[in-house]
């Protein structure tokens, strides 16, 4: 009888272990379910803003604005360079350095 009950209470105990297992692996998921459309809405708001910042980056290294912005006095200094003073690399070079 002793060992009948040893044996019960051992299964009993282990079924607990596993329902619990089982139930915390359950509460893991919903809590992971619960956070991916809030994932998901920062992932847009970073698309957005990049896709914004790329628009300004395409605006600001434009050909005229950067003509409207050499006209400054803080740029009068800038010139541009000289056919001599321009290094050019040929592209072999500058993929093996890259490396």
């Amino acid at each position: 009888m002793r060992n009948v009950l040893l044996r019960l209470g051992f299964c009993l105990i282990v079924s607990g272990f596993c329902l619990y297992s089982y139930l915390e692996t359950q509460n893991e998921l919903t809590e992971l379910k619960i956070r991916i459309p809030q994932v998901d809405k920062e992932l847009k708001l970073v698309r957005e803003e990049n896709r914004r910042l790329s628009y300004e980056v395409d605006r600001f290294q434009s050909p005229s604005n950067l003509i409207e912005v050499a006209r400054h006095p803080e740029y009068s200094h800038l010139k541009h360079p000289l056919l001599k003073e321009v290094l050019t690399v040929p592209e072999v070079l500058a993929v093996n350095q890259a490396r």
